[in-house]
């Protein structure tokens, strides 16, 4: 787990069009919130 404040880790997924996004593409621009969940159709 990631503590609160805590700088994350650079990683790339595909957007909805496949094009490929960093979390460094963000850095020092603006603010960028992460959520994560589970899938839609997975028990909780």
């Amino acid at each position: 787990m990631i503590a609160e404040g805590t700088q994350a880790p650079d990683f790339t997924l595909q957007d909805q069009f496949g094009r490929k996004i960093s979390l460094a593409d963000f850095r020092d621009r603006q603010h960028v919130l992460l959520l994560f969940y589970p899938l839609d159709w997975t028990p909780t």
